[in-house]
């Protein structure tokens, strides 16, 4: 569904057109901005709060700065929907994350005003520190370098390493922390309470008032910004200093922190800024879900919540007559409270996404033993390897895609050690409208090829809890072994989950169809399609075999055997890249065995997938119930084939 801008908006195809207006136009450029978010995420869906948070300093950005040629980098892509707005992208904006639409986060494909991709936190400082030396080699001194960094990404420890670097070389950049305590959850450690004293010092805002009071009578003395900040800047650092500025530390200049809804003064005070040459900070304090009180007040859950009502704030749910199954991650989350419970030596950890992962439920019931780490996966896979040395049995909760930043600790921090730590990867496989930022695709591969380490998928929720069950007991510890237990977004297939716990033998898998002819070996929730394509396939006379292989690490040898024995062809199913993954490990079995079967592997082709619904993408890769059932069709037997009129119909 489309919606009208507003009468200023409407006039607004690319930041240029932004600049023409008069100053005293931008709070209802900013009211009208606020207003189509809110408009078309109410009937489309999206992330909403962070974007209504930083729609002043979007508008003034902007304004100020020419951009694509100053260069402006988001981080936490989620931030930039009046971004995309502003730059083009007004009228197809209702198309956001939806198959092939726009993107919810920026792309270098689809924009020149979008200069880096980000969907994951923490980058920008990085890359536009980049840009700056870049345009520094090339004489390109005119050119402006921006990183909007904020959301939670400050708690990374990859946006250190970047002010540490920026600090040390020569560079014209401009870093913006958009401070407004959040990531989707509320922020956590010292950083938070760091910039929180910053905001509340009574020294800090007499500094900030001084600064921006001479740095407002330029005009009036013919001086410019740079001349003032040089006269005054042996006063202002040993001010900031006595406070012990952390950035000011790092060699960046600091300034604020200021209002972040203030536009005026922040169209102002980037002017300024644009003249003072060197690396520099600029702290603005903004409220997420600004504009929208309901957003406002719960800032988590409107962070991103779905379709609602704009008007009475009622989000949209589905209703059903019958039971529904629960997402994998409520499964995970009161389910490791139940082991909790019983197992005083379980402990739970997350970088940042407490509510997304459901160890909020946990944190709640157990404080002293849930930990939400901020975004930092490096860190809290190598806190929970510490914590295992101990003896405690560490859940680490991390989304798929998020793993990978933190992979490099799993192989030397966890697995060389023989610690077992156990890996829970959240959107594992096709995450659906966040695309490809955030599919889970990788994990089987990377996850494999390390030693001491085992990989497991459920496939169902019966299945996930055995699994946590498992690698809970004490018995577990033995195997001298990490584990990886994957699952996906969304929702499961049990209504009734909540079954008795039993113990799984790592590495088994089980047979769920009988069959002939040709055998299907699945790993996963995709199994399900698989379950579903074999019975239409019964239906059109045909009798595939199902394997629910559970384990990609360590296979079962044994039923392997069997299969390669008795089927001449077989199928492989998973939701993840093909190359290097569960069908790569069944090849790998059959060449080490000298198996001769025609082996057919389905997953995701060494191609970038973008954003769409889960099953429009499972579709797209030909992994869903259909795709199967064709792959099983076009490799039955002609006799077979002829015997069954119906299998010869895709």
């Amino acid at each position: 569904m489309q919606f009208e801008a507003g009468p200023l908006l409407s006039q607004i195809t690319t930041p240029e057109d932004l600049r023409k207006l008069p100053k005293s136009d931008l709070p209802q450029v900013c009211d009208e901005l606020r207003q189509f978010i809110i408009d078309n995420v109410s009937v489309n869906g999206g992330h909403f709060g962070a974007s209504l948070g930083v729609t002043e300093l979007t508008v003034a950005l902007h304004y100020v700065f020419n951009t694509p040629d100053d260069q402006l980098v988001w981080d936490v892509g989620h931030q930039a929907y009046g971004h995309k707005i502003l730059t083009g992208r007004r009228e197809n904006f209702h198309t956001n994350r939806l198959m092939g639409g726009i993107s919810g986060f920026p792309k270098r494909s689809e924009s020149p005003f979008d200069t880096f991709g980000v969907g994951h936190s923490s980058t920008s400082i990085s890359a536009a520190l980049g840009m700056a030396v870049a345009s520094g080699y090339k004489k390109e001194t005119h050119r402006q370098h921006i990183a909007v960094i904020g959301d939670g990404s400050m708690t990374a420890g990859m946006a250190f390493e970047a002010m540490n670097h920026a600090g040390d070389i020569p560079n014209n950049m401009l870093i913006i922390l958009n401070d407004n305590c959040m990531a989707i959850d509320p922020n956590v450690g010292a950083l938070k309470e760091y910039l929180t004293d910053i905001t509340t010092s009574h020294t800090y805002n007499k500094v900030k008032d001084d600064v921006w009071n001479l740095l407002g009578k330029m005009s009036k003395f013919g001086k410019t910004a740079q001349e003032i900040v040089s006269k005054i800047e042996n006063g202002l650092k040993a001010t900031l200093l006595n406070q012990s500025n952390l950035f000011e530390s790092l060699n960046l200049r600091y300034f604020g922190p200021i209002d972040g809804h203030d536009i005026d003064n922040l169209t102002t005070v980037l002017n300024d800024l644009k003249d003072i040459p060197g690396p520099k900070i600029l702290h603005c304090i903004t409220t997420k879900g600004k504009g929208y009180s309901l957003a406002e007040k719960d800032q988590t859950l409107w962070h991103a919540p779905g379709k609602f009502d704009k008007t009475t704030g009622e989000i949209h749910k589905k209703t059903y007559d019958d039971p529904q199954p629960p997402k994998y991650q409520e499964v995970f989350g009161h389910t490791l409270l139940e082991l909790a419970e019983k197992n005083p030596k379980i402990m739970g950890i997350t970088p940042a996404m407490p509510s997304g992962s459901s160890l909020n439920i946990m944190m709640r019931a157990m404080p002293d033993r849930a930990f939400d780490v901020g975004i930092a996966e490096q860190h809290a896979v190598t806190f929970s390897a510490g914590l295992a040395t101990q003896g405690l049995t560490v859940f680490c909760n991390i989304y798929s895609s998020f793993m990978q930043r933190g992979y490099d600790q799993v192989v030397h921090d966890v697995c060389l050690q023989k610690l077992p730590v156990i890996f829970c990867l959240d959107r594992a496989g096709l995450a659906g409208a966040d695309g490809p930022t955030h599919h889970g695709l990788l994990d089987l591969a990377f996850m494999r090829c390390v030693p001491n380490m085992i990989v497991a998928a459920p496939r169902n929720e019966q299945e996930l809890r055995n699994i946590m069950y498992t690698a809970s007991l004490e018995s577990f510890k033995n195997h001298e072994k990490a584990m990886t237990i994957r699952y996906p977004r969304g929702e499961g297939v049990m209504p009734a989950w909540r079954t008795n716990f039993e113990e799984i033998e790592i590495g088994k898998g089980v047979q769920l169809v009988e069959g002939e002819e040709i055998a299907i070996l699945s790993i996963g929730h995709i199994g399900n399609e698989a379950i579903a394509a074999c019975k239409m396939a019964r239906e059109q006379g045909l009798k595939p075999a199902l394997f629910d292989m559970r384990f990609v690490k360590p296979l079962d040898e044994e039923l392997l055997h069997r299969v390669f024995t008795q089927f001449k062809k077989v199928i492989t199913v998973e939701d993840a890249a093909i190359q290097g993954g569960f069908g790569s490990a069944i090849a790998e079995f059959m060449v080490d065995n000298h198996y001769t079967s025609q082996l057919i592997r389905l997953g995701i082709a060494d191609e970038i997938v973008e954003h769409g619904e889960q099953k429009e993408l499972y579709a797209l890769c030909g992994i869903d119930a259909n795709g199967i059932l064709a792959k099983i069709q076009a490799n039955v037997s002609t006799q077979v084939a002829k015997n069954n009129p119906k299998a010869l119909v895709s």
